[in-house]
């Protein structure tokens, strides 16, 4: 980036916990780019920058073992860089309070931006959640009342 573009704005990073193994968080990336945009025409500059992300369904052995580990990342990332501000994009039931824990630590104006709820998909043509209908067919395979799925 030229040197003017370091003229006094402010210097906003985007603390982004986007994974293509996180299925919750595979939509940050574009999220990403509209923050950017956005921070641009409030007059900042913005650099992205990524940090642990979590996700339930790949993790193991549980999410919860590393919530503390993604929060000093998402701490020592934004204590280490040059930043005024820092915009955290985060989704999950670990990842979020994850980053919030470590944006809290640092003291700077933070904003966090939710992804939103996973949308729902079809499974023998009815809508499924990715919460309550995981733990009922997990359940059910256990029990060994499970349906072969068609791949």
């Amino acid at each position: 980036m030229p040197n003017d573009v370091f003229d006094g704005r402010p210097v906003i990073g985007i603390c982004n916990t986007w994974s293509e193994l996180t299925p919750c968080n595979t939509h940050l990336r574009d999220l990403a780019e509209q923050v950017k945009t956005g921070v641009l025409e409030a007059g900042g500059i913005a650099f992205e920058f990524p940090v642990m992300s979590l996700g339930k369904a790949l993790i193991k052995p549980t999410t919860m073992l590393y919530r503390n580990l993604a929060s000093m990342d998402v701490e020592e990332s934004i204590r280490a860089n040059s930043i005024d501000g820092v915009v955290v994009l985060a989704n999950c039931d670990k990842t979020t309070p994850a980053c919030l824990m470590g944006a809290a630590s640092v003291d700077l104006p933070t904003m966090v931006v939710s992804g939103g709820p996973m949308l729902n998909s079809k499974h023998q043509g009815r809508d499924i959640g990715s919460g309550t209908d995981l733990w009922k067919f997990s359940e059910d395979l256990r029990a060994g009342n499970h349906q072969p799925v068609d791949v």
